[in-house]
C-alpha cells in the first residue's frame, strides 16, 4: 500500500501525529504488513497538507515545541475511498530469512538450525504482540479481522518451521 493511502487510512480512524503514526506502523495492527519510516511518512504527511487531503494544528505542549496534529478532510476521504476501490496487488515475501535458507549448503549445519530456532522465537513474539492488540470489546471489528489474519499467518509459519526444521540438515 502506498504510504499516502496509508496515513490516509490511519487518519480515518483518529487524528493523529506523525509520531503516532510512526508507532502504529512500526508496533500496532499495521505492524505485520506495512512498513514506513519517518523519512517517508513526513514528507507524505506534508504533501497530503498541501493537497488539503488533511489538516495540520499544532498543539501546544510543555517544555517540549507545538506538536502537528493531522486530521482527515472530506477530500481525503473521497481520495482514501477511490484509492481502496482498486484491488490491492499480491501480497510480497521478501524475506532475508528465506533468501539465507537458500543457501543453506554454504553454511553449517548448526547455523541453519540456529536461523530456524530464533525465527520460530520471533514467530512467537510476533503472535503474543498481535495478540495484546486484539480488542475483545468489538470481537467483530475489521481491526480484529485484520490482526486475527496476521496471527493465523504467524502460527502458520511457526508450524510450517517447527514441523520441517529438520529438512535442511
Amino acid at each position: 500500500m502506498e504510504i499516502r493511502t496509508l496515513c490516509l487510512g490511519i487518519l480515518a480512524l483518529g487524528d493523529a501525529t506523525g509520531y503516532e503514526i510512526k508507532k502504529m506502523v512500526a508496533e500496532g495492527s499495521f505492524s505485520f504488513f506495512s512498513e514506513a519510516s519517518y523519512g517517508s511518512i513526513y514528507p507524505a504527511l506534508t504533501k497530503l497538507t498541501e493537497e488539503k487531503l488533511i489538516d495540520c494544528r499544532a498543539e501546544q505542549q510543555e517544555k517540549r515545541p507545538d506538536k502537528k496534529v493531522y486530521s482527515l478532510t472530506p477530500d481525503g476521504r473521497k481520495v482514501l475511498e477511490k484509492a481502496l476501490t482498486k484491488d490491492p496487488g499480491p501480497d510480497r515475501n521478501r524475506s532475508e530469512f528465506l533468501a539465507a535458507l537458500l543457501f543453506a549448503e554454504a553454511v553449517a549445519p548448526t547455523r541453519v538450525s540456529d536461523l530456524i530456532l530464533d525465527r520460530i522465537e520471533q514467530h512467537d513474539e510476533k503472535i503474543t504482540e498481535l495478540s495484546a492488540l486484539l480488542d475483545y470489546n468489538s470481537p467483530d471489528s475489521a481491526s480484529n479481522f485484520v490482526i486475527e489474519y496476521g496471527i493465523a499467518i504467524q502460527k502458520a509459519a511457526k508450524k510450517f518451521l517447527t514441523t520441517h526444521k529438520d529438512r535442511l540438515r
